[in-house]
Order: structure tokens, then C-alpha cells, then sequence
């Protein structure tokens, strides 16, 4: 008889550097995170009953049947089921509560999480057109901006309803720079300052206005993986709960979205909170998808950090920085860490089980017990966020 789950747990994790990776491929990166993770757990890969793998692809990798690379990590997952798990930018978390949702139906006791995406080694016309597969409008067409164009076209009409945002955008692009100089597993290592992320320059060049070079997350090869169980297994560090998750997908034609509300988002967080009993004011720290600067600013707001059209004040007032009431990305976020599509979602979770264990190498938040991960597909169109809880 399969055995419910009352309380997932995240056993171990493993994480690669994230950048461009020109002697790994998307297998290498996989066997890599994967069996760091396992080893981390201190799971044997032949207890595995599941592999969910998340990965976006759309045509940036020939291989489009990636799944049981992950076998590749030990011969004894000969016969495990292996899945692939897509959803935009969204790929990785939406593996992870796949693995939950298997795990808590008790049709899998262990379930291996691994996130990957190979992105370096194409032209930038083939990763520009996959990422345009993720928009209605947008799928299939030629575009010089991609998707820092769509992003722009938000930040214009932030501009309208509430005034210039270069400054602010300039400020959160400073702040992901400065943590991310201090994560191991970061793209871009290197703190810029705010006078050069708000600047227009040839080092900073205007992508799609107004968001500049700093604004724009970078294209990125990577993978990270977890192990979910429902008793702890490692010696190394605690196990970490997971609280509460929810997702929630918003319409695709943007002609049917308020392109500031980030609604589906919204929802998906405060089911998030509500099935962890939280509240907003109870977190320490959340790592959340800042794929540009815009995103962020607009998640001030959409998670409650500040009124609508005010989210400067979140940053002004420093609640989102270390030492702040919420620290947003402590990684450094996708702006900094970097953002190979399918394994963001995954590192998010990862990182921030780190944080909860006091093994994070890079900014650690002191004393946390509660984070939250947000990871989204599209323009906010589909959602995933789940809340973490330190065991310890």
C-alpha cells in the first residue's frame, strides 16, 4: 500500500556554478547536480523511485528527449521512471512540485528533482526565438530585443501610471550585483555600483528602453537538483520542510492581463502562504524571479512589500536588502546568479534550503527559518511559489 506524506522534506541538494559552461554539455551539467545531490542526501541512487526533470529547451538543444540523462548519474537507476517537466521559465519549480505531488500521493517515497539548461554554444537568434516561444504575441516572430523587449513595454506603462523608473531599476540592478559577488554559484561575480547600473553607457548599453544591460538577467548554462523524502537522511546538514506550495497560470494573450497586476502570481502566493499558515510578515528572506529589474519592482507590490505604483519605497527604505524585514534575493536572483531557464526554478529551492541550514557560501541571512521561492513562466503567466521551513 503506497504510504502518504504528511510532511515533504528536502533531503540534500547539489548546484553547478552558473555561466557559460563551453566543456560541459546538458548531460554533464545534470550528472553533475544530480549526483552532488544525491551524495548530499546521502541517498543511494538504486532507493531513487522517481527522477522529474525541468527543462525548457524549445529548440535551444537538438536533444528534445532529455529525461533519462539523468540515469546517466549511476547505473543502478537502470528502471526508474524519469520524466521531463516543462513550463517556460517556470521548468524548474514546476519539477519540484511535481516530485511534491508525486511524493504526497505515496506513488514515490524518493524523488530526484534535477533542473539543467545548456544555452551557450547556439546562436543568440536560436535562444532569442525559443524564449519568444513562451509569449502568445510574440511566438514565431523576429525580434532584435526578445523578451527584454516585452519586459520593456511593462516598464513603459509603469512610467505612464506612476513616473520614471531608471533610478529604482538602476538601485535593484546595483543590489542583485553586490549579493550576487558574494555567491560562488553566480554568473556575473561582480559588484557594479549604483552610479553604473543607472547609467547609460558603452559598457551598459540601452537593451530595449528603459531597461539598460544591468537590467537584463543573462543568458546562462547551469543545473541544480534536490532530493525530496520524507525522512531526513544526511549528516551534513538538517533536512528542510516544505511548508507550502501552490502555482497558478494566468491567460496567455496579454491583450486579457493588466500587464502590471501580475495577477496569477499574487494568487499563487497567497495560496503559498495560506497552506503554510503564514503570513508575509513571518518570512526572513525569499528568492524570487527577477528575470529583469522590472520584475522585481512590480513584485514589491505584488507580494505586499509596498503599495501598488510605490515600490521604490521597498528599496529605499532598505526593508529588501540584508538586515531589512524581507531580504530579497540574497543569491544575487537571476539578475546576478544568472538564469539557465529550467534550472532556475530548482536553484531557487535549493539556495534557499541553504539558507535555512546555514550553509548558504555566499550572503547568509542570519538566523533564518522561513523563506519563500517564486518562480514564473512567461510574462507572470504561470506561477509557482512554495513556501520553506527550517526543521532545525
Amino acid at each position: 500500500m503506497a504510504r502518504l506524506v504528511d510532511s515533504p522534506l528536502i533531503l540534500g541538494w547539489g548546484h553547478t556554478a552558473f555561466g557559460k559552461h563551453v566543456d560541459d554539455t546538458l548531460e554533464s551539467l545534470i550528472v553533475s547536480a544530480g549526483r552532488e545531490a544525491l551524495a548530499d542526501a546521502e541517498v543511494d541512487p538504486a532507493d531513487v523511485d522517481l527522477i522529474v526533470l525541468g527543462q525548457f529547451n524549445s529548440g535551444i538543444n537538438p536533444l528534445g528527449f532529455a529525461s533519462s540523462l539523468a540515469l546517466q548519474i549511476d547505473d543502478s537507476l537502470f528502471g526508474t521512471p524519469a520524466l521531463r517537466v516543462e513550463n517556460a521559465c517556470a521548468s524548474g519549480s514546476a519539477a519540484v512540485h511535481t516530485g511534491l505531488a508525486h511524493l504526497m500521493a505515496g506513488s514515490a517515497q524518493t524523488v530526484l528533482v534535477i533542473g539543467a539548461e545548456k544555452m551557450s554554444g547556439v546562436p543568440a537568434s536560436t535562444v532569442g526565438a525559443a524564449l519568444l516561444g513562451a509569449d502568445y504575441d510574440a511566438a514565431g516572430t523576429v525580434s532584435e530585443t526578445g523578451f527584454a523587449g516585452l519586459f520593456a513595454e511593462v516598464a513603459v506603462e509603469y512610467e505612464r501610471r506612476y513616473g520614471p523608473v531608471g533610478d529604482v531599476l538602476g538601485r535593484i540592478a546595483a543590489k542583485s550585483h553586490r549579493l550576487g559577488a558574494q555567491n560562488p554559484y553566480a554568473h556575473l561575480r561582480k559588484d557594479l555600483g549604483e552610479e553604473f547600473c543607472s547609467t547609460v553607457s558603452d559598457r551598459n548599453p540601452m537593451v530595449a528602453a528603459p531597461l539598460r544591460r544591468t537590467d537584463c538577467s543573462p543568458v546562462s548554462d547551469g543545473a541544480a537538483a534536490l532530493v525530496l523524502g520524507s525522512t531526513a537522511t544526511s549528516s551534513q546538514h538538517p533536512a528542510v520542510q516544505v511548508a507550502g506550495w501552490a502555482s497558478a497560470n494566468d491567460f496567455l494573450p496579454k491583450s486579457k492581463r493588466d500587464p502590471l497586476a501580475f495577477a496569477a502570481t499574487r494568487l499563487a502566493w497567497d495560496k503559498a502562504l495560506a497552506a503554510a499558515s503564514i503570513a508575509l510578515s513571518d518570512l526572513d528572506l525569499v528568492e524570487l524571479h527577477d528575470c529583469f529589474t522590472i520584475a522585481e519592482l512590480i513584485m514589491y507590490e505584488t507580494i505586499g512589500l509596498a503599495p501598488q505604483g510605490q515600490g521604490s519605497r521597498a528599496i529605499d527604505e532598505g526593508t529588501v536588502l540584508p538586515g531589512g524585514a524581507l531580504v530579497v534575493n540574497p543569491s544575487g536572483g537571476l539578475k546576478s546568479k544568472g538564469h539557465p531557464v529550467g534550472a532556475t526554478g530548482v536553484s531557487q529551492h535549493v539556495l534557499a534550503s541553504m539558507q535555512l541550514t546555514g550553509t548558504f557560501p555566499g550572503t547568509q541571512i542570519p538566523q533564518a527559518r522561513l523563506a519563500a521561492v517564486h518562480n514564473m513562466g512567461g510574462l507572470a503567466v504561470a506561477n509557482h511559489v512554495s513556501v520553506l521551513a527550517a526543521t532545525e
